[in-house]
This record gives C-alpha cells, sequence and structure tokens, in this order.
C-alpha cells in the first residue's frame, strides 16, 4: 500500500516539475495576431504578456478606431495564447498523472 502511494507522489511531483518546465517554456511560444485589415498587429506569448503592438500611423489620426481595434486584437490574441497554454498543460498533466482507479478525469 504505502508502496503504490510513495509512487504516486513520486510521480506527482515529477508531473508538478514539468508543469513549471512547461509554464517557462510558454514564455517563448510567440502568438501573433492581426487585425482584419492588418493595421494593428500583435504579438503575445502564450501566458499572455503582451510582447509587442505594431500600430499603422492612420490608426493614430482616430482615438475611437485605435481602442475599438487594440480591444478586439488584444482579445483575439488573447484567446489565442490561452488556448495553446491551455492544451500544452494539459498535455504535460495528463501524461504525468498516475493510474489511480476512479480518477479518470483527463479521458
Amino acid at each position: 500500500m504505502f508502496g503504490d502511494l510513495t509512487g504516486i507522489m513520486g510521480k506527482l511531483k515529477e508531473t508538478q516539475k514539468k508543469i513549471e518546465e512547461t509554464k517557462k517554456r510558454l514564455d517563448s511560444v510567440l502568438i501573433d495576431e492581426s487585425s482584419s485589415d492588418g493595421l494593428l498587429k500583435i504579438t503575445i506569448t502564450a501566458n499572455r504578456q503582451i510582447k509587442a503592438v505594431d500600430i499603422a500611423p492612420s490608426l493614430f489620426e482616430d482615438r475611437e478606431q485605435l481602442e475599438d481595434y487594440l480591444v478586439i486584437t488584444l482579445n483575439k490574441a488573447i484567446e489565442k495564447a490561452t488556448k495553446v497554454n491551455e492544451a500544452e498543460l494539459a498535455s504535460v498533466a495528463k501524461d504525468g498523472m498516475p493510474n489511480i482507479p476512479g480518477m479518470d478525469m483527463f479521458k
């Protein structure tokens, strides 16, 4: 019984370490998103940290339009980054989970 528990705890610690390593790696995964006309470009990490914003000079002429572009494009970039982040972390967690009867929540 305790041998199994020790093995499970070791596996969980190993999985936690892999999750932390994956989180660090996701800091270097860059996701680019652009407005439909290409006037605004956003680069964000898979951990949802904004790395770059490129704004066409014509957008500075209309503050309301620029704000709309920023909201829409940032939300799209964050959505993409969140999907990548969640997929990567779920994959690591699923692979690292010990086989505990009745705990098949990752299937």
